[in-house]
């Protein structure tokens, strides 16, 4: 087995399938323990954020007491349900444009308890 200087795997006949998020072995996979639900008090806040984005304005939602499946897919609804594009990672699922009215809405029209956030 041989090591890249960057740390990642480069060849290994002795390891089987791999993990392609984690690069280890399917038996030792440490995506699946790391996927669990974020602890927190299961409320979703939304808020409007500028910072690092060159002005450009998202709305973010936190907090939500979700798997990372479940997380994409109503990501997906809010991308679509606003018409504009985003990203769901990390537990975050980011909205481009300001559209917190609208994403509460939505997150308490689908039963999450949902509050604005920020100022």
């Amino acid at each position: 087995m041989r090591k890249n200087p960057a740390g990642g795997l480069v060849y290994s006949t002795e390891g089987g399938r791999m993990c392609p998020a984690c690069r280890q072995p399917l038996a030792d996979c440490r995506c699946a323990s790391a996927a669990a639900v974020p602890a927190g008090d299961g409320v979703a806040r939304v808020r409007r954020e500028t910072s690092g984005r060159g002005g450009k304005a998202v709305t973010v939602v936190r907090g939500l007491p979700l798997d990372a499946v479940a997380l994409a897919a109503l990501g997906k609804r809010l991308r679509t349900a606003c018409g504009t594009g985003g990203t769901c990672k990390d537990g975050v699922i980011e909205v481009q444009g300001d559209h917190v009215d609208r994403v509460l809405a939505l997150l308490q029209a689908e039963g999450h308890r949902a509050k604005r956030a920020g100022g």
